[in-house]
């Protein structure tokens, strides 16, 4: 049975808002969310899955006054686990890797530890779901690629989303511009032993959008009254492989090569837009919040991002005018660390939140993960922690 969020508001609202600690689990985007926490004077706990624990218990120590070492990820729902986070005043931070090795039906039912965000928009990342990201997208009215719903449909360049067969993190895209195109480069990923059959029939086949990829980050604020409605951190754009590695050689090599392309997120660099164009993703983020608040109450709370391209729209016929098309969405921690090194935008909210900041001690708007930290704190010194949680 779904837990219901009085359930979740009841504990927090029992926890010591001097002694918050805040929680993450040991992949994906840990070490953002240990810095940040520290920098406004949090305590922290990571979970970790044994035998990949040493990033986080030995080379960032200092990041996590607590260390729970697990034989699997999936363990934290254990009784004495939640225990443990519960007696320290644990509001958790989801990320990417929560929500896939721990499971949405866990989630949903079991986990009881507060969830700074919302813990039933996370399972709307799936593709397969029901009332999923591109139901919101749709019903949002933002632009997205056009979908084909069976290879045979396929009359231009597409790209295929199918999950990798060993690694459920991971999908293997690949490209295709006829039928005949989708079944070879089909099999030969099958052969490679790099998707299979089941998940080659779930796969998402869709225009590939010729324009330059901005994948936007935002914060949406839970405390509106407060700190308003939504914030834009900056963009980025990811590397792959070995997609990128096969991108780097000459045309000619390239050509001269057959190995199954792979597109495994290795890394992230910072991206700007010109400001003309800036509206359009602020748009995009607006629509996508109110949407969200209307299907999946209370809303985007904490970091999100949309993941998508800048190019001409087919609607003028002049192709004069940009549009932004968005092809998937994150709605947890996008897991950018490159974000707040490269994005003016953190100087433009240095100086939004100015007193605020001083008000805890912190110079300065560093990382996107700085956001959510400066609501939780806000949130707890105001005696309102039960509004950023679910």
């Amino acid at each position: 049975m779904a837990i219901n969020r009085s359930e979740i508001q009841k504990i927090v609202s029992e926890y010591d808002p001097d002694k918050i600690t805040i929680g993450v689990l040991g992949s994906h985007s840990a070490e953002e969310v240990g810095v940040s926490a520290k920098a406004f004077g949090f305590p922290t706990v990571v979970i970790c899955q044994r035998g990949r624990e040493e990033l986080y218990a030995r080379y960032n120590r200092h990041l996590f006054d607590h260390v729970i070492i697990l034989d699997k990820f999936s363990d934290i729902i254990r009784e004495d686990v939640q225990k443990k986070l519960l007696e320290i005043n644990t509001i958790f931070i989801p990320n990417r890797s929560f929500s896939v090795y721990v499971g949405y039906d866990n989630i949903e039912n079991k986990f009881m530890v507060p969830i700074y965000g919302n813990r039933f928009l996370l399972r709307a990342e799936e593709r397969n779901a029901p009332r999923n990201q591109y139901w919101l997208l749709e019903k949002a009215g933002i632009k997205t690629p056009k979908k084909f719903n069976r290879p045979e449909e396929i009359d231009r360049l597409v790209i295929v989303k199918v999950q990798q067969k060993r690694k459920p993190l991971e999908r293997a895209f690949f490209y295709a511009s006829s039928p005949e195109e989708y079944y070879r480069r089909a099999e030969e990923l099958i052969k490679a032993d790099i998707i299979d059959e089941d998940g080659l029939r779930r796969a998402r086949i869709e225009e590939y959008v010729l324009g330059q990829k901005f994948n936007a980050n935002f914060q949406g604020w839970a405390l509106k009254d407060c700190l308003g409605d939504f914030e834009f951190l900056g963009f980025d754009d990811r590397k792959q492989t070995n997609l990128h590695g096969v991108l780097s050689l000459p045309a000619r090599d390239q050509l001269s090569i057959n190995v199954p392309i792979r597109n495994e997120e290795i890394g992230h660099y910072g991206l700007t837009m010109r400001e003309s164009q800036k509206p359009l993703v602020y748009e995009a983020a607006e629509r996508f919040r109110r949407v969200c608040e209307e299907e999946y109450p209370p809303g985007m709370i904490g970091l999100f991002a949309l993941q998508g391209a800048v190019a001409y729209d087919p609607d003028d016929p002049e192709q004069k005018r940009l549009a932004f098309y968005v092809f998937d969405v994150s709605p947890r921690v996008p897991g950018a660390p490159c974000v707040g090194p490269t994005s003016p935008e953190m100087r433009r909210l240095t100086l939004k939140y100015q007193s605020l900041l001083r008000r805890y001690g912190v110079d300065r708007i560093e990382s996107p993960m700085d956001l959510p930290m400066l609501e939780i704190k806000f949130a707890a010194e105001n005696g309102r922690l039960h509004e950023i949680v679910t």
